[in-house]
């Protein structure tokens, strides 16, 4: 409940924006093109007609073949919710983006606006390169994809994600600079202006992540858990704005996940202390039981950030296809009831999701905290258990 009333006093806005946004999500799907196999397909015979007779049985044919067009969700989900190498704006127009490939030959950089939709080839002085499946591949001679040399192809380009990345890091460097420099010239003052805005989430991850986990040692992690905390909850609301600069699916990338869990990792085990590690290699169980539990204990040490990491990854990328989905079906019926049906679970979705942005950035601080508190544990904390 504490939770929800960091947020109440703004509640009515934010369903409101989230509602906005929600329309303007579904004003971009109509805007996507819908691929037609056969829009080119002529009559062999409608050279006998007359030009009457060819007009009004080809309006007829468009108008059939318009009634067999077919929307692919799956296909437009996966695309929406994948990085790549460009950010779509709106219908065919994109954003593109800097491509730089390490090569053995040297490093290139190219625009990806040399790709259209990944059907068309880009040849340098030294490789011809092609998008498959978001991925950079290297054509032979020939145009097939030329498997031992797109392996020597290390990509290191700017990506949706990582265009994404960098604006969420520089709102994040705002936000932190800015509450400090008002702390300075405000000492012994009431908050004012957006201090007043970020105090109590701060205060919210002192009080009720850091202090009940880690004890007189909170102080010491407070940095590192504020800033998981922030990075995590801004992208996934970056990633709810469905129109640029939002719209990216970063934390639903299984790669942002396993970094952040790996950070996590590394700062448990180089402060575990004594405690923890005589619980891994020392249990208090008869010691013809250690070879059994030791491994158990230090796989342990391993499923703790997997967990973290297929969670996040998981719950984020579940709210964008369910969000994605309820916008297709109108355009799979095409129907007025179910537009009307669709939208507004689409609105409550998308309002549900805000909450979701926060608690899932939320549960990785307090499980990130927990696990920490269990590694710094106190030698004397062993004698209680």
């Amino acid at each position: 409940m504490r939770i929800i009333g960091l947020f109440k006093p703004n509640l009515n806005k934010f369903i409101l924006v989230f509602a906005i946004l929600s329309f303007s999500s579904a004003i971009l799907f109509a805007n996507e093109p819908v691929k037609n196999a056969d829009s080119e397909h002529a009559d062999a015979n409608v050279g006998v007609q007359d030009s009457t007779a060819v007009e009004a049985e080809n309006s007829a044919t468009s108008h059939e073949k318009a009634k067999e067009e077919k929307f692919n969700p799956s296909e437009l989900i996966l695309e929406h919710i994948a990085d790549s190498h460009d950010w779509h704006l709106w219908g065919h127009t994109s954003l593109p983006l800097p491509i730089i490939l390490y090569t053995p030959k040297g490093l290139e950089v190219f625009s990806s606006s040399h790709f259209h939709h990944g059907e068309q080839a880009y040849t340098t002085a030294n490789y011809t390169y092609k998008i498959e499946e978001n991925k950079i591949v290297v054509l032979n001679a020939e145009n097939e994809i030329d498997e031992a040399a797109t392996k020597t192809i290390i990509d290191i380009s700017i990506t949706k994600n990582v265009c994404s990345l960098l604006i969420s890091v520089t709102l994040l460097l705002f936000i932190f600079l800015s509450v400090a420099k008002a702390y300075k010239n405000t000492v012994g003052k009431a908050p004012k202006g957006f201090q007043s805005m970020i105090e109590p989430i701060i205060l919210f991850v002192r009080d009720d992540v850091a202090k009940p986990n880690l004890g007189k040692k909170y102080a010491k992690f407070m940095p590192f858990l504020l800033t998981i905390f922030f990075f995590i909850w801004i992208n996934n609301m970056m990633g709810l704005i469905p129109f640029f600069p939002g719209g990216a699916n970063v934390s639903g990338n299984i790669a942002f996940t396993m970094v952040l869990a790996l950070v996590t990792f590394i700062v448990i085990t180089v402060n575990g202390g004594k405690v923890y590690w005589s619980h891994i290699f020392a249990p208090h169980v008869p010691w013809w039981l250690y070879p059994l539990l030791v491994p158990v204990e230090i796989f342990g040490m391993f499923t703790k950030p997997i967990a973290l990491m297929i969670r996040l990854f998981a719950n984020i990328t579940a709210g964008h296809i369910l969000v994605l989905s309820l916008i297709s079906l109108i355009f799979i019926f095409k129907s007025a009831v179910i537009a009307t049906v669709a939208v507004p679970f689409t609105v409550f979705i998308s309002v549900i999701e805000l909450l979701v942005a926060f608690l899932q950035a939320y549960i990785f601080t307090m499980l990130a905290a927990l696990f920490i508190g269990m590694a710094v544990e106190e030698p004397h904390a062993e004698d209680h258990h």
